[in-house]
């Protein structure tokens, strides 16, 4: 039994109606706008507008006829169905006027953009609500749009109860079986549409036609893969399109909600999109007549129906996810690369957003998140080489401005709307001076426009879009626009973006397919507007960072033309230097960092370039010193000690002769050219400083060569170097210690940094040690007496030092340094000359000939310090302890000289657990011979134990090399045979004074 009618009224229904005399009323107020472009274009393309009719058909499907014969029912039920769903034959051959939805004469003709509304923004932009009356104003449509434009079916009485079940059974027996012949698909589908319009008031239809919408959809599937793709010789696909705009009408979308609807949605639109071109389908029927169309008629009305489709979807759609849908499966077509499938899919997406914004009633949430690519999209296409597409565009442009005004005001919160209206006020200001009718000309004005309106995310959709459109290399015009849309974005954006790695990204894989300099220029602009913006600046820096080095000609192009405003090129430089600078702070590991290889690669581009000219001068001490650091650090390397991101060089060799040394010279020669230190530069050449800055033992002497250059030719440039170097003192690792070092050699007026050079005495790196010897050799006869007893101290702990150059250097200067003691300062000095004494004699017996013999010069200078003479056995270069009589006589004088003084029993006493053999042999030896020589009074007062096995409480850190207990018993088991005897020889003299007072002259000597 069929369920029981409800009786509502007659809705909306189908909108495929032709007519003769209905069109939409004028919009009264300021003037008459013009007619729509869009609606004349799609009218003169896509519909049958003065188009020769073709041949008359054989039947009539939508007579009166054919509904009493496969619906039943009187003659008036009949023909207020067939006015409900004209047969396209009939309207395909015929002369009345067809009118697209939404596309009235005074359609969007508002593009002489109203605007005088919005004075009460201008006077207080913060204290009114926004109201529609704002938005219309600024784009320019009628509110009036916002009733219903669709044409409505007239008012006609319900079908019957009969008709009903007799078009459900129809279309029944379709799902059980098969259609074969065009006339089975056309019955079928003009029942479907007919039943469709009884929905409103019939629950039989509701309940059929809810049950049954997956074998619908598949039937319609089927239908559509069954038409030829390559031609069009029957109307069942403007039939399939009308069917689902006639359901779509009545709230039921076969489109949407199910994978099998959405793979129907695809497969229609490819089978309109896909179509060859009007020209080449009249070609077709040239060479295959069909006899019963017009092809070129044929087209514009599927195409048409196919519109109408597509504006069914969005007059109601709250919630924007329908034109979500519509926009994902036009996305690809609009961006075809053959130009009627993308006028195709452009008159489509502008029709929609006409029809979109005459229905507009958003309602949270909003499901349409796509509205940067979409803007971006069509500005792209406002751009577009085909004349027709870019004025579509530029059509639907203008109807998507108001979208997103209605949009925006939906989503903005009260706290928020101060924002929009000044980001309306701008919108205005620039409407004020473009129209709509400029868009397709001058695509960036769109940007300007709507950049007020888009969040970070939707910028960030923007920017991709648009580098997308740089892909586009059959159609440079495209690129064009998509220069102009990027840099026009950017700069007015400023730092609103996200996710700028991933646009920096596509910036750099996309230069290398731009040919032509101006779109080449602009998108080396938009890097350099995001590099010169501090928020961006190491992000940008650190991505283009992460590419191979030697750099391709487009990332060195990039790097050597960066346009940045002079205030911002010093910042842009310092950050550059900054991130080679904290690879030289990080702990050393066993590879260097890629990023350091990769910013002195860098640096040299950009000097090369010479666009931060200004900041180089500027950062010169700093970039210098940094790069000769480097030039340290990248010795001796090859790029597989560096640590290269994995993956960087897929597919790609490294020569051999890329090392990271190689960019660290590059990029000082290029530095120092580029400030204008030729005849530096000419002094390195000729003397091999190059060379020498590149080996490992001479790269002190480059930097030294380096570093007199500029003191000859450029002193104050030099002094700037110098003031940069104390921190590097202080602070900096041994490598940078070590070259900064290598500066002070050659520099004169150093004094004051003094303090700073002593503490490099103290460092672990020998080089490092030497050099500030080297520096203070220079320098120890202009010192105060403080300094000068400071420095003394601290060569005095190096004495014995296991470096042997250190050590013999540090006694050097030892010396150097009580001669240029003061008359009047002497005997502020005298107890360290003396302390030094025991271990300079000690040391004369070293094992290296060199500290052997600078100990007994030094001594010399002691002696003459103390005005002493010493005796030749000093001098004598044979160990003592093959010659006793000679040392005999040294301790004697010793002895002697120092009683009273200087404990020499003691200081001896603790070079016997010295590293080095000969010394703690002459220490043994030295003890055993200056117990001659001591107070004996003394001696029996304290006993000898501390001699014979306790530990002495000395200051051991002023007697370098000494170790462990000072005893000689435990030296009588020492595996020296040479020291044992020595030490029991001394043994037994010490235990003799403390056994016998007297027993000095029975000591055997």
């Amino acid at each position: 039994m069929p369920l029981p009618y409800r009786g509502r009224g007659s809705r909306l229904a189908s909108s495929r109606v032709a007519s003769t005399s209905v069109h939409s009323p004028r919009r009264a107020g300021r003037g008459a706008p013009w007619s729509s472009h869009a609606l004349r274009l799609t009218r003169r393309r896509h519909s049958s507008e003065q188009v020769p009719p073709g041949p008359e058909p054989q039947a009539d499907f939508r007579s009166g006829k054919w509904l009493q014969e496969h619906a039943g029912g009187d003659a008036r039920d009949s023909q207020q169905t067939a006015r409900a769903g004209m047969g396209s034959r009939h309207r395909i051959c015929s002369q009345e006027e067809v009118v697209i939805p939404c596309d009235s004469d005074n359609d969007s003709g508002s593009v002489d953009l109203q605007l005088s509304n919005l004075e009460d923004i201008k006077k207080d932009p913060s204290s009114l609500e926004l109201t529609d009356s704002d938005i219309f104003d600024i784009t320019g449509l009628s509110q009036e749009s916002f009733i219903d434009s669709f044409r409505h079916l007239t008012q006609q009485g319900p079908v019957s109860e009969a008709n009903v079940e007799r078009l459900i059974q129809s279309i029944q027996e379709v799902f059980n079986g098969e259609l074969q012949s065009e006339f089975e698909k056309l019955t079928f589908l003009r029942s479907l549409s007919s039943l469709s319009q009884t929905l409103p008031y019939d629950e039989t239809t509701e309940s059929f036609i809810h049950s049954h919408i997956t074998d619908i959809v598949h039937v319609l599937n089927m239908l559509i893969e069954e038409e030829p793709l390559h031609s069009l010789f029957s109307s069942v696909r403007q039939e399939v399109f009308i069917t689902i705009a006639n359901l779509s009408y009545q709230d039921i979308h076969l489109l949407f909600g199910s994978e099998d609807r959405a793979d129907l949605f695809s497969l229609i639109t490819k089978s309109i999109i896909t179509l060859p071109s009007v020209e080449t389908l009249i070609q077709l029927q040239e060479i295959m007549p069909s006899g019963s169309y017009n092809t070129e008629c044929l087209y514009r009305q599927t195409f048409q129906a196919f519109s109408e489709m597509l504006q069914s979807l969005v007059v109601k759609d709250p919630h924007l996810e329908n034109l979500d849908t519509i926009f994902k499966q036009m996305d690809p077509w609009l961006q075809s690369t053959k130009d009627h499938e993308r006028e195709r899919a452009t008159a489509s997406m502008a029709q929609v957003l006409k029809c979109l914004s005459r229905h507009l009633s958003l309602k949270l949430p909003l499901r349409f998140q796509r509205l940067g690519h979409f803007v971006a999209l069509m500005a792209l296409l406002c751009g577009d080489s085909v004349t027709e597409v870019a004025e579509e565009a530029a059509e639907g442009m203008h109807c998507l401005l108001h979208v997103t005004l209605r949009l925006k005001c939906t989503i903005y919160d009260k706290k928020n709307h101060p924002n929009l209206r000044r980001a309306m006020k701008k919108c205005q200001e620039l409407l004020e001076l473009y129209s709509i009718k400029q868009f397709y000309s001058c695509p960036f004005k769109i940007a300007q426009i709507f950049e007020a309106f888009l969040n970070s995310n939707e910028l960030f959709q923007f920017v991709m879009t648009t580098l997308d459109g740089l892909e586009n290399l059959k159609h440079p015009c495209t690129q064009k626009s998509a220069g102009e849309l990027l840099i026009t974005m950017v700069k007015n954006a400023e730092s609103r973006f996200e996710k700028v790695p991933e646009i920096m990204g596509v910036i750099c894989a996309r230069l290398s397919i731009i040919s032509q300099p101006r779109v080449r220029r602009q998108i080396i602009n938009t890097v350099s507007l995001f590099i010169s913006r501090p928020k961006y600046t190491d992000i940008v820096i650190g991505h283009l960072l992460c590419h191979p080095v030697p750099y391709d000609r487009h990332l060195a192009e990039l790097w050597r033309t960066l346009e940045v405003e002079l205030p911002s090129t010093t910042w842009i430089l310092w950050r550059l230097l900054r991130k080679l600078q904290k690879c030289h702070n990080e702990p050393t590991h066993e590879k260097m960092a890629y990023v350091a290889v990769a910013a002195t690669d860098a640096l040299y581009e950009v000097f090369v370039g010479n666009r931060l000219q200004a900041a180089t001068f500027r950062l010169f001490p700093q970039l210098l010193m940094t790069l000769l650091i480097q030039i340290h650090h990248s010795i001796g390397l090859t790029m597989s000690d560096v640590a290269v991101p994995s993956g960087l060089y897929t597919g790609q060799e490294m020569s051999s002769e890329v090392t990271p040394l190689c960019f660290a010279i590059q990029a000082t020669k290029s530095l120092l050219l580029r400030t204008l230190c030729w005849q530096e530069f000419n002094i390195m050449e000729k003397n091999k400083g190059w060379t020498l800055l590149e080996g490992k033992e001479c790269h002190l002497q480059g930097v030294s060569l380096l570093a007199n250059a500029l003191l000859e030719r450029n002193h104050l440039l030099a002094q700037k170097v110098m003031y940069l170097l104390v921190p590097l003192l202080n602070r900096g690792n041994d490598k940078h210690k070590l070259t900064s070092a290598g500066f002070f050699v050659e520099r004169e007026d150093i004094r004051s940094l003094l303090p700073c050079i002593l503490d490099l005495l103290c460092e672990t790196d020998e080089k490092i040690v030497l050099l500030a010897i080297q520096i203070l050799l220079q320098l120890v006869g202009t010192m105060d007496f403080t300094t000068l007893t400071a420095m003394m101290k601290t060569l005095f702990t190096l004495f014995g030092d296991v470096r042997s150059d250190v050590h013999r250097l540090s006694m050097t200067l030892f010396g150097a340094s009580i001669k240029s003691v003061k008359y009047t300062d002497k005997k502020g000095v005298e107890n360290q000359v003396l302390d030094s004494l025991v271990p300079l004699l000690l040391y004369s017996q070293d094992e290296n000939d060199a500290v052997a013999e600078e100990s007994r010069q030094v001594l010399t200078i002691c002696a003459q310090f103390l005005k002493w003479k010493l005796p030749q056995e000093v001098y004598c270069k044979d160990p003592w302890y093959i010659s006793p009589s000679e040392a005999g006589t040294v301790c004697k004088f010793f002895g002697k000289k120092c009683q009273g003084k200087v404990n020499l029993l003691a200081q001896t006493l603790m070079f016997s657990k010295n590293a080095k053999l000969p010394i703690r042999r002459a220490a043994v030896l030295f003890v055993g011979l200056l117990l001659k020589y001591v107070d004996y009074s003394e001696l029996r007062t304290k006993g000898t134990d501390w001699i014979e096995n306790e530990i002495i409480s000395i200051d051991l850190h002023l007697q370098p090399g000494f170790c462990g207990h000072l005893d000689l018993k435990a030296l009588l088991h020492d595996p020296e045979p040479s020291l044992c005897i020595i030490a029991s020889q001394a043994l037994f003299r010490v235990q003799k004074v403390g056994a016998e007072p007297d027993s000095r002259q029975s000591i055997p000597g």
